[in-house]
C-alpha cells in the first residue's frame, strides 16, 4: 500500500471490484462497440471483458464474416446491393417480459447505416440484420416495448423517405421527413418480421432517442428531437453552420405516440406503402389521435420512462434543468383537447406547463437518466460538469454528486431502464480519458467508470479503458438471468438454429465431386479432422463442411486453409461451411486454430490443388516415416495398460458420487464415453497388423488407442476436479 502510494479508500474500492479466481460477476454488461460495429460484453463488478460479438462487421476470432452462414447474416445488411463493411453501434436493448429483463435477446442499431440486429443470448450470436427501408440515418434505436412486441428505431437526420429520390435542400420542409419505426418481433422465431412492421411519418425534426411506456403508460412511446428549427446550414455558402441554427430556439419537441392503436390502424389498411414498407402518414396519425407533441428543453439526448411508468424524464444538454413530464397530465390534456396550438404539420402541441410535473436544476449539460432500486431515485449524467447527479424525481431534491473523468455521455445502472432496477452499481460511459491511462498515441481509449451506488453517497471504484470503438450506451443484466447454451445439438447451423445440410456424424465423412465443385463433409474431434487430405484441381469450387463432434464444454475447434482468407469457429455440436475457389495450384496446409488438446499442433491436414488434368505417376512412392519394431509395439501396449488403470480409478470415483446431478459433468462423461467408443475399432486394427508382423501399422494404431485414452482421461480428471470443488456427495 505504501509502495504504490495507495489510500485505505483505494483498498476498499479494490475489494469491491475484486472477483477471485473461479468466481463470477454479479452482472453482465452489453456495451455498444461504436465504430467497430460490434457489441462488447463485460462483467460487473470486475470490469473484465468477456467477449466481442460480431454484428455489423466481420469478427475473425469467431469466424464471423468468414464462414458461409455468418456471411449470409452480413449480407442481410447490404444496402442498394452494396456490402457495408463497417457500422456504428449505439444503443443496445435487452428483451423484456412484463417490463422486466428476461435475458433472451439483445437488439442493437447501426447509426451510420440505418440497420437493426438481433442477437440470441442463448449463444451470443447475431441471427438477423434488417435494413430500415425508409431512413437514411438513425440514432434512436434500439428500445423495446414491455413484452418485446416491437423494437423501436427512430430516424436522426431528416431525408426523403422514398429511395433514390433527389430533392434539393431548398425543399427541406416539404420533401424531407423524419420518422419512428416499430419493428415487429416474433419471439418464438427469434426474428424481426419486416412485413408486420410499420413507421410513423414525422416532420423533418431530427428525432433522437425513445422509450416505451410501462404500466399505466404501456401502449404509448416517446421520442425526443432536436433541430426542430428545421435549419439547413452551409458554412461553404457563407451561412451559419448547423450547430447555430439547430439550437436557436429554447425548446424542441417530445413526440408522444400511441403505438398500440397505430398497429391496429396498420392492420386495418390505413397505412401507405413507401419502399414496400407500412407508413402511417402524419395527417392520418393526427386524425386518428395517435400523435402529439410536447415542448421540451432544447437539444435533449434521452427520454427515460420511470420504472412505474408514470413519468418521462427529459434532459436538454443546453439547459441546467431536467424536466419530469407526467403521463397522467399528458393524457388529461389529450382527453380535454387542451392544446396550445399545432406545429407546421398540423400535429397538436400540448403546453409544456400542462405536461410538466416539475423541473429540477441538476448542473451543466444534463444528458441521460437511469434509475435505482429505491423508489424515486434517479441518476443523470452531466456532460459539461463531468459529473453524475443523484436526485429524487418525486420531490425534486438533489441528493449527491460525484465527479467522473471526463465528459460523461450515457450512464447505466443495473437493469436501470426496466420496471425492476437492481441498484448496486452505476457505470459512467465517459467520452474522454485524457490523463487516466498510460499514453497510447493521439487516439485515446474511452473510459468506463464503475460507481458504487448502494449507499447514500456514491463512490467511484474503477477506471476501465475501452480499447475498441467509441462505446455509446450499454445495458446490464443480472448474470443469473442469462441461460446460454454450453453446446449445440450435433449438426446445428448456429445462425439459423436449424440442422445444417452439411452435417455428418462420425463414420459418415465423405468427399463428393460434381463437375467443378468439390464438397467435403467432414468432422473435427480432438485431435484430428476427418478427412485429413482434400484434393482439388485448379478452378474448382471447394466447399468444406465441418461438424464438431465434441460434447464437453469449451472444446471449440477452429478451421483455416492457408492463404484462402477463410476461418471458422466450430463450438461443440456446431456445423460450419467455408467456401472458396481453388484458383492456384499448390499445397495448402489447414489446421485447427483453437488450442484444443495436447496434440493441437498435430490437428492438421493438406489441401492439394493439382493442375487441371494432372495424373499421379503409375507407381506413387510410398510415404516414408519412422520405422517401428516389435519392441515399440509392446511398449505401446504397456502404456495403454497403465493409462487404463488411471481411467479405471477416475471412473471409480465419478461413479461413486452423485455426478448425474451436475449437467456439466454428465456432458464430460458422455464425451469421454464417446472417446472410449472409438477404441475397439483402433484396437482391432493394431491387433490385426501385429498378426501380420506389420509393426509400423501395429504401433501407430496402438498409439491411436492411447490418444483416445488420453482424451478420455483428460475429461475424467476434469470431471473429478469439478465434482470435488462443487461438493459432490457419495452415493449409498
Amino acid at each position: 500500500m505504501k509502495r504504490r502510494n495507495l489510500s485505505q479508500q483505494d483498498l476498499l474500492a479494490a475489494a469491491k471490484t475484486y472477483v477471485p479466481t473461479g468466481k463470477r460477476d454479479e452482472f453482465v454488461v452489453f456495451s455498444s462497440g461504436g465504430q467497430s460495429g460490434q457489441v462488447i460484453v463485460y462483467g460487473i463488478p470486475s470490469m473484465r471483458i468477456l467477449k466481442y460479438i460480431g454484428v455489423f462487421t466481420p469478427e475473425p476470432w469467431q469466424g464471423y464474416g468468414y464462414d458461409e452462414s455468418s456471411k449470409a447474416i452480413l449480407k442481410q445488411g447490404m444496402i442498394d446491393g452494396k456490402d457495408i463493411t463497417w457500422g456504428d453501434t449505439h444503443h443496445p436493448a435487452i428483451s423484456e417480459t412484463q417490463g422486466k429483463y428476461d435475458g433472451q435477446f439483445l437488439f442493437i442499431n447501426d447509426k451510420a447505416n440505418p440497420r437493426l440486429a438481433v442477437i440470441d443470448l442463448r449463444d451470443f450470436e447475431t441471427k438477423q440484420i434488417v435494413v430500415n427501408p425508409i431512413f437514411k440515418s438513425e440514432h434512436g434505436g434500439a428500445f423495446v416495448t414491455p413484452n418485446t412486441d416491437y423494437v423501436i428505431e427512430a430516424a436522426q437526420y431528416a431525408a426523403p423517405l422514398e429511395n433514390r429520390k433527389f430533392y434539393p435542400l431548398e425543399s427541406f420542409n416539404e420533401a424531407y421527413r423524419g420518422g419512428v419505426t416499430y419493428w415487429k418481433f416474433d419471439r418464438k422465431e427469434g426474428r424481426i418480421q419486416p412485413e408486420q412492421s410499420f413507421s410513423f411519418e414525422l416532420p423533418p425534426y431530427s428525432q433522437d432517442l425513445s422509450d416505451a411506456g410501462k404500466g399505466p403508460s404501456d401502449g404509448w412511446a416517446f421520442t425526443n428531437s432536436f433541430c426542430s428549427e428545421r435549419y439547413v446550414g452551409g458554412i461553404e455558402k457563407g451561412v451559419p453552420p448547423y450547430e447555430a441554427g439547430c439550437s436557436a430556439k429554447d425548446t424542441d419537441y417530445l413526440h408522444v405516440m400511441n403505438w398500440k392503436k397505430a398497429a391496429e390502424l396498420v392492420a386495418a389498411g390505413k397505412a401507405k406503402k413507401i419502399n414496400g414498407h407500412n407508413v402511417i402518414p402524419i395527417d392520418v396519425a393526427v386524425k386518428e389521435g395517435i400523435l402529439f407533441l410536447v415542448p421540451e428543453a432544447k437539444s435533449p439526448h434521452g427520454v427515460d420512462v420511470t420504472p412505474d411508468g408514470k413519468f418521462m424524464i427529459v434532459a436538454g444538454k443546453l439547459d441546467t434543468h431536467v424536466s419530469v413530464f407526467s403521463f397522467e397530465k399528458i393524457q388529461a390534456a389529450i382527453k380535454a383537447g387542451k392544446f396550445e396550438g399545432k406545429d407546421p404539420y398540423g400535429i397538436p402541441v400540448i403546453g409544456m406547463r400542462d405536461a410538466l410535473e416539475r423541473q429540477v436544476s441538476l448542473g451543466l449539460g444534463p444528458l441521460h437518466t437511469q434509475f435505482d432500486s429505491k423508489p424515486c431515485i434517479a441518476y443523470t449524467s452531466l456532460y459539461v460538469d463531468s459529473q453524475v447527479a443523484k436526485w429524487n424525481y418525486c420531490d425534486g431534491k438533489v441528493l449527491d454528486k460525484v465527479s467522473v473523468h471526463y465528459n460523461i455521455g450515457h450512464l447505466m445502472t443495473m437493469e436501470g431502464d426496466s420496471m425492476d432496477p437492481q441498484g448496486r452499481y452505476l457505470v459512467a460511459l465517459n467520452k474522454l480519458a485524457i490523463d487516466r491511462f498510460v499514453p497510447v498515441g493521439p487516439l485515446h481509449p474511452q473510459n468506463h467508470q464503475l460507481i458504487d451506488i448502494s449507499n447514500d453517497k456514491m463512490q467511484l471504484l474503477y477506471d476501465m479503458p475501452f480499447p475498441l470503438g467509441e462505446p455509446h450506451y450499454a445495458v446490464a443484466i443480472s448474470a443469473n438471468k442469462l441461460k446460454p447454451f454450453i453446446r449445440y445439438q450435433v449438426g446445428t447451423d448456429s445462425r439459423t438454429d436449424k440442422r445444417h445440410p452439411g452435417a455428418v456424424r462420425a463414420g459418415e465423412e465423405k468427399t463428393e465431386r460434381k463437375g467443378n465443385r468439390v464438397e467435403v463433409f467432414g468432422t473435427a474431434i480432438r485431435s484430428h479432422f476427418t478427412p485429413e487430405t482434400i484434393e482439388a484441381e485448379v478452378g474448382d469450387e471447394v466447399v468444406i463442411n465441418i461438424t464438431n463432434l465434441e460434447r464437453a464444454e469449451d472444446e471449440t475447434h477452429g478451421f483455416t486453409v492457408s492463404t484462402y482468407n477463410t476461418h471458422a469457429s466450430i463450438e461443440p455440436g456446431k456445423t460450419v461451411t467455408v467456401k472458396f475457389k481453388a484458383d492456384k495450384e499448390g499445397v495448402y496446409p489447414f489446421y485447427c486454430t483453437e488450442f484444443c488438446s495436447a496434440l493441437h499442433l498435430e490437428m492438421q491436414g493438406y489441401l492439394l490443388v493439382k493442375p487441371k488434368g494432372w495424373k499421379a505417376p503409375a507407381k506413387a512412392a510410398e510415404t516414408k516415416g519412422t520405422a517401428y519394431t516389435e519392441a515399440d509395439y509392446k511398449n505401446q501396449l504397456k502404456k495403454i495398460a497403465d493409462t487404463q488403470a488411471v481411467i479405471d480409478q477416475v471412473v471409480g470415483y465419478i461413479t461413486s458420487v452423485n455426478y448425474q446431478d451436475f449437467p456439466d459433468v454428465v456432458a464430460m462423461v458422455e464425451d469421454a464415453q464417446d472417446q472410449l467408443g472409438k477404441i475397439p475399432d483402433a484396437k482391432a486394427k493394431h491387433e490385426a497388423a501385429a498378426q501380420k508382423k506389420d509393426w509400423n501399422q501395429a504401433t501407430l494404431w496402438a498409439e491411436q488407442v492411447w490418444q483416445y485414452q488420453v482424451k478420455t482421461a483428460d475429461l475424467g480428471l476434469r470431471a473429478k476436479t469439478y465434482l470435488e470443488q462443487n461438493g459432490a456427495k457419495k452415493v449409498k
